[in-house]
């Protein structure tokens, strides 16, 4: 018999998630069979490593080959290049590994087909056998779906489920569920798997980073993380429910099952700011995936920094939909038609442009419907066609001047004009290379650049009513301007994409130039080799090395390709770039116009949509997901609802549920798993009393939490001060996070901490046009304690709704 067939001598029964599974506690001290079932689990999660190091060695080493060879034809030099990405990808896979590499293991029923012992993880491992028998599933196998669907109702052949845990490369714990049919009438609704190695998740301290939840992951999110990547599906949680962490290993997921697609075309995983990209950061390394690419909607136009902060009142207009029409509007303004007759000096005399000349040339380029700077092509070429006319005649016309009108004798022929094809065209030729023809054709049809036109509209008064009369009021439009040189904002980058839509890229010219440069190396190439071949002592083989070296056609394709950069990394430098999937997180802050972005980078529509409208702060945001999708795929969107909070205990879900409440009565808050035993406090201070007493409370909180984090949050306005008086907190984790953080409520969203103090309710609610959704979202932060710290007139949502402590003597 297999050690793995033993069983434990002790169980217990537990209420544990409507699978009414009996549980077995392998892990605690005393218990019968512990140690031999934590033994034969550390022989094989032993054996799991030495396969793991096997691995790593072989990547390494064929990397390592891979980088030593050279030479040889194009197709080699591709086959190389893909080669390494390939050795370079599974090393980093491999590394990534390296803690949690094993968490679970499934026992079937006899007879069932397959019935072996499986054990799952994050990476596949396989035996050197000649049938490649695994030694560790991937969780995202379909193998590995029972591990988190199985009940005691519906136990898809699974006898036993184990959640193994471990410290390194050390088993310390075993928890068991044994899916026994006879104990199928449950008392728990939420239909948790795994509830212990769950719980012990959840009570561990937060260290400023997100944890995965690869071995806990429950069956409504396993059914979403697994749903088809096809169309828009919509994920709706409210507080602590795991939309992130499920949107992550969605990601995860979808790179696993459907490489080779998306592979070429990336991962796009967006959230609401740099604070809650930094948190999310190690997720997707530590499930095995580098390749996607996390941005916020302002990281999302390449060399550009939206560092500046807007009045919440301009985000909020800039993030309308009429702003596109707005932006169209500045365009067309720039295609400028004379008064009356614009004069142009050249060589050739002083040439004139009508009004009615230019209006023709002018439509015909706007009918071609192309981008400005495409268009501005067609505009160019009708005015030096006409200039160039003008110039010929007048060269004609000088020419006969002074010259007798002789009569033409019996049967002579007129003769052609002076200037023949040839002429005319260098005439033309001699006018597109005029500065001041150049300059009076850029004053009427301009090349220009999205950061340029829109800097000119924010910052003249004159332009922007131009652009925006009809479209904005006179408050709206005052509210826009800013004076020049001003920082870039978040809510800028869409407009700035919006207008690189409009306006376009005219390459000819670089084109042209590239072209130039690539004669010029071939030419180059061609002398040297010409030289070496003519040189007696160079021998042949070394002719070959340089002529590879040397050779115009490899070399513009060495140039071209990049293996070193993933996907992720190519689509980040391209605004143009188009990604095989889409996650947005915190997807009810967006405002219509990041939605038209980002609609232009996932034109396949394949989007995993994430958020709460409950907890929708933003003034741009949206509280109806079919009104921001379905000016895109009408109605076919798909919803999936999370229900169970993880994250918040039911003593300060209590609390939130009353703030939700006055939000919208029809909305439910999410059913919390736990309890801590510990409600939460409030305490009234006077306003001049805050900065002095902070420091104290947040020392409390950081020995409640022992090791913990701690968060306050509040009001934008008060973060500076807040900050400010907390200044000697900073003390950091042996990672480096922070453990006291000061955060306003934009800045929370998304983030979790063992401890939070809400300070000033009132002023959060008051400083922001959906105060009690951001207020509703302070609340719920905390995974273990809550402190509400009121300055001002308490809300009536929270009056009663928590022990008071007493005010300072």
């Amino acid at each position: 018999m297999s050690p793995y067939d033993r069983e434990t001598d002790t169980t217990t029964i537990t209420g544990s998630a409507g699978n009414a599974a009996r549980t077995e506690h392998a892990g605690k001290p005393g218990k019968p069979g512990k140690s031999s079932e934590i033994a034969a689990e550390q022989e094989y999660l032993s054996l799991l490593y030495a396969k793991l190091d096997e691995e790593r060695e072989l990547a390494s080493r064929r990397l390592t080959e891979t980088l030593r060879q050279s030479g040889g034809t194009p197709q080699a030099a591709a086959e190389r290049e893909a080669a390494t990405a390939l050795h370079s990808d599974r090393l980093a896979q491999l590394n990534s590994v390296e803690q949690g590499l094993c968490f679970g293991r499934l026992d079937f029923q006899p007879g069932y087909d397959g019935d072996s012992p499986l054990h799952i993880g994050r990476v596949g491992l396989f035996d050197d056998s000649d049938d490649y028998a695994p030694l560790l599933i991937d969780w995202r196998a379909p193998a590995a779906r029972p591990f988190y669907l199985a009940t005691a109702a519906s136990p898809e052949g699974v006898r036993r489920r184990r959640h193994i845990r471990t410290l390194s490369r050390r088993v310390v714990g075993i928890d068991d569920e044994i899916l026994d049919l006879s104990q199928a009438e449950g008392n728990d609704d939420l239909g948790l798997a795994g509830e212990a190695a769950l719980l012990a998740a959840l009570e561990r301290r937060r260290t400023g980073e997100m944890s995965d939840i690869v071995a806990t992951i429950q069956a409504e999110q396993d059914r979403i993380i697994r749903a088809d990547p096809g169309g828009v599906l919509v994920v709706q949680g409210g507080p602590g429910t795991g939309k992130t962490a499920v949107a992550l290993h969605r990601a995860a997921y979808l790179l696993y099952t459907y490489r080779r697609q998306l592979t070429s075309r990336g991962v796009l995983v967006v959230g609401p700011n740099s604070t809650f990209l930094r948190y999310i950061g190690q997720v997707l390394p530590s499930l095995g995936e580098t390749g996607v690419l996390l941005a916020t909607v302002g990281e999302l136009f390449p060399g550009l920094a939206a560092t500046g902060t807007d009045t919440p009142e301009a985000a909020g207009i800039k993030g309308r939909l009429v702003l596109a029409d707005v932006l169209a509007q500045a365009v067309r303004d720039c295609q400028r038609v004379p008064d009356d007759v614009l004069e142009v000096p050249a060589e050739e005399g002083t040439l004139t442009l009508d009004r009615a000349t230019c209006e023709r040339a002018r439509e015909r380029a706007r009918r071609t419907l192309r981008p400005h700077n495409v268009a501005r092509r067609v505009f160019v070429d009708r005015m030096l066609d006409e200039l160039a006319a003008q110039a010929a005649a007048n060269l004609e016309a000088s020419a006969a001047e002074g010259v007798p009108d002789i009569p033409l004798a019996d049967g002579e022929v007129a003769a052609d004009d002076v200037l023949d094809a040839r002429d005319r065209a260098t005439i033309r030729q001699e006018l597109a290379e005029d500065k001041a023809v150049w300059s009076a054709l850029n004053a009427l049809w301009p090349k220009l650049s999205p950061q340029e036109l829109l800097a000119d509209l924010l910052t003249s008064p004159e332009r922007l009513d131009s652009a925006a009369a009809g479209l904005l009021s006179a408050d709206e439009r005052a509210a826009l301007l800013r004076a020049p040189g001003s920082w870039w904002t978040p809510a800028d980058v869409p407009l700035l994409d919006e207008l690189a839509e409009l306006l376009g890229e005219d390459d000819t010219e670089a084109r042209a130039e590239r072209a130039r440069r690539e004669r010029e190396e071939r030419a180059y190439a061609e002398g040297v080799l010409h030289v070496l071949e003519q040189d007696e002592e160079i021998i042949d083989e070394e002719v070959l090395r340089v002529r590879d070296v040397l050779d115009a056609e490899l070399l513009a394709e060495r140039q071209e390709r990049s293996s070193a950069l993933t996907a992720a990394q190519r689509a980040a430098r391209d605004r143009t770039w188009t990604f095989g999937h889409v996650i947005v997180d915190e997807a009810q802050e967006l405002s219509e116009m990041d939605w038209r972005l980002l609609m232009r980078r996932c034109p396949s529509r394949s989007m995993t949509v994430v958020g709460d409208v409950a907890q929708t702060g933003s003034a741009a945001g949206t509280s109806a997901w079919g009104d921001v999708l379905g000016r895109y795929v009408e109605d076919r969107w798909r919803l999936r609802e999370l229900t169970v909070n993880y994250r918040t205990p039911a003593e300060i879900m209590d609390v939130a549920a009353r703030v939700l409440a006055e939000i919208d009565p029809a909305l439910r808050a999410p059913t919390s798993v736990r309890e801590t035993g510990v409600p939460p406090w409030s305490l009234r201070l006077g306003a001049g009393e805050l900065p002095g007493r902070l420091p104290g409370l947040v020392d409390e909180e950081l020995r409640a939490v022992d090791g913990g984090t701690v968060a306050v949050v509040c009001a934008e306005r008060l973060r500076d001060t807040l900050a400010d008086a907390l200044a000697g907190h900073q003390a950091t984790t042996e990672d480096d996070n922070p453990r006291v953080s000061v955060l306003g409520v934009d800045r929370a969203k998304g983030l979790e901490f063992d401890s939070v103090l809400v300070v000033a309710p009132d002023e959060i609610v008051a400083c922001s046009a959906r105060g009690r959704n951001d207020l509703y979202v302070a609340l719920t932060r905390a995974t273990k304690r809550l402190g509400i710290v009121h300055t001002g007139a308490e809300l009536p949502a929270l009056a009663g709704a928590h022990e008071r402590r007493p005010a300072p003597g």
